[in-house]
């Protein structure tokens, strides 16, 4: 497996934390990539207007792709409107994983 560092591109979230996600050595392509980006961070394919590996360079193709190393940072850069986002930042108790009874918790 190849583990990568991808994020939404978005300068006005306070947090904009990587999360890690896997690629299959046998399945570096740039629709794969794409696939398993978006599906991790609950953003709809077509709403993504290019992958970006961090500082400055745009990821275009399969090769683009093969040559990553594990734990390079990617960007989703979206496509907006100034009328409607295509993506929204899930509150803290419908990310997967959250515990209600936990976070009523007090010691």
């Amino acid at each position: 497996e190849l583990v990568l560092k991808v994020r939404i591109q978005n300068p006005n979230l306070k947090e904009n934390d990587f999360i890690e996600i896997e690629l299959d050595r046998q399945e570096l392509t740039y629709k794969e990539l794409l696939r398993v980006s978006c599906r991790e961070l609950g953003v709809n394919p077509e709403h993504v207007q290019k992958i970006r590996k961090l500082p400055n360079t745009m990821l275009r193709k399969d090769k683009d792709v093969a040559r990553l190393q594990d734990f390079q940072e990617l960007e989703l850069v979206l496509t907006v409107s100034d009328k409607n986002f295509f993506f929204r930042v899930p509150t803290l108790s419908e990310r997967s994983g959250y515990n209600k009874k936990a976070s009523e918790l007090t010691y």
